[in-house]
């Protein structure tokens, strides 16, 4: 097509995520394969990689933005942008999920983190009691010094016993088919369940050098 050398690009390829050290695909596809087709950077100077008609620019490219420029019949054409990201990330997904507590009563805040290690972009869910009234909080820490990792951390203000229940994070990793899952139960109780006894008053006198022991029964 002389009017549209550049085969459209659908949104979600002009963001590439690229794990360090791994070759990217740039994936301007001409609508002519014998088209003589040129990658510029932002700076608009030229990227020497290898060219493939069915899949674009491949190659280790540095993070940044990327075009691709084709001439037909002495006029100009450029393709759409191309956003390449590099990510640090393993093939692996390190998760932990922390509970400060898992025993709560009614009206304390319950605070539950999921942190994953080594992976700078993840896509990760929570499901808990409380979901479907989103009723929890999240807030996203990202932490590179002294080590990479992702701290997630959940808030549940004002509990009830209904937020009784599975607390669970899924980690997707960003570039494989990788997931990892973990989850801690959380209890809350409507009242506190503690009752002690002491076995001695209020005020207690001591002599001087005397050993005396004060007994407290828990039920």
């Amino acid at each position: 097509d002389p009017d549209m050398p550049f085969v459209p690009s659908i949104p979600e390829d002009q963001f590439i995520l690229v794990e360090e050290g791994d070759p990217a695909v740039i994936p301007c596809r001409t609508s002519d394969p014998d088209a003589q087709v040129t990658l510029v950077n932002s700076l608009d100077k030229p990227v020497y990689a290898l060219y493939d008609t069915k899949q674009g620019f491949i190659g280790n490219f540095p993070a940044g933005s990327y075009t691709c420029k084709t001439m037909v019949k002495g006029v100009e054409f450029k393709s759409d942008e191309f956003l390449i990201y590099i990510i640090r990330a393993t093939s692996q997904l390190p998760v932990e999920i922390e509970a400060l507590k898992t025993v709560y009563k009614t009206g304390e805040t319950i605070v539950v983190t999921c942190v994953v290690f080594d992976n700078e972009v993840v896509n990760l869910q929570w499901n808990y009691p409380g979901k479907v009234k989103e009723k929890g909080l999240i807030k996203l820490d990202d932490i590179k010094v002294p080590s990479q990792k992702l701290v997630y951390t959940l808030t549940i203000p004002e509990a009830s016993v209904k937020d009784t229940g599975d607390y669970e994070c899924t980690a997707r990793h960003a570039t494989k088919e990788v997931k990892e899952n973990k989850k801690v139960v959380i209890t809350v109780h409507d009242k506190g369940f503690v009752h002690l006894e002491p076995q001695f008053s209020p005020l207690e006198a001591v002599n001087l050098h005397e050993v005396k022991n004060f007994v407290v029964d828990v039920q």
